[in-house]
């Protein structure tokens, strides 16, 4: 019996030890999860439109008068900044996805990041 009870605190003990060293920084360092060089409009930013905006600013049904689909049509409302306004939830901007959560983080800065790249069509 006093084995088992030495069994258990020895595995108590390895179990502590082992992970009282680990932080979330050591585990996920800053910028691993959401890497933000050389965005592609194909490869990071079409995806993310694809989940969360295609499905009302498309070329039929442009609601709101705002359509996202193609890069061509992407890029002029990139280049006035309501696209990153309004996903961004900027003031004098609609907050978009409209009636739905903000888009994360990570999306956000991929798309930021894209447009500081020179929102180039790759």
């Amino acid at each position: 019996m006093k084995s088992i009870y030495f069994g258990i605190f020895a595995f108590g003990i390895i179990l502590t030890v082992a992970c009282s060293s680990d932080s979330e920084e050591d585990l996920m360092p800053d910028g691993a999860e959401c890497l933000t060089e050389n965005m592609s409009y194909t490869n990071d930013v079409l995806p993310v439109l694809e989940r969360n905006c295609l499905s009302c600013h498309n070329v039929a049904s442009q609601q709101g008068g705002v359509n996202l689909e193609g890069y061509e049509a992407l890029k002029l409302w990139v280049d006035n900044g309501a696209f990153l306004g309004s996903i961004k939830w900027e003031s004098g901007f609609s907050q978009m996805p409209q009636g739905g959560p903000q888009l994360p983080e990570c999306d956000l800065n991929k798309i930021e990041a894209w447009i500081d790249q020179g929102a180039l069509n790759n």
